[in-house]
């Protein structure tokens, strides 16, 4: 039995990176604001709400990783060079696929950069 199809032909293995980051920007900021805005009646620390984004940085990331490689396979691990501009369905497989990837790079990467400021950040200004 199969748990991942051999091939993956929707549109939502194209948005599942950028989605995550966009989901992953709004944890983090959200949170970080209502952190801020409450800091006196929590009952846990700044430190706490940084690690509870860590972790939360660290599923991001491996969900963008699984998105980039069902696109990889999508892809066909990397066998067809682009451009996949044929109208064949072997060339939109492979454009598709070849699109999920560099759009899950991409949002790796921006999850790296809004997670950034929790690593220099120590407590809320005031």
């Amino acid at each position: 039995m199969r748990l991942i199809p051999k091939e993956v032909e929707t549109l939502w293995t194209l948005f599942t990176g950028p989605a995550v980051w966009a989901l992953h920007f709004l944890v983090c900021y959200v949170a970080a604001a209502v952190y801020c805005a409450k800091a006196s009646e929590v009952a846990f620390s700044f430190g706490m709400l940084r690690f509870t984004l860590s972790i939360a940085t660290v599923f991001a990331l491996l969900a963008i990783l699984g998105a980039a490689w069902l696109a990889w396979r999508q892809w066909g691990f990397g066998s067809g060079d682009p451009p996949h501009d044929e109208p064949t369905r072997q060339d939109r497989l492979l454009f598709q696929g070849f699109a999920t990837l560099l759009l899950s790079g991409l949002s790796f990467v921006a999850v790296i950069f809004v997670s950034v400021p929790l690593l220099f950040i120590e407590a809320c200004a005031r």
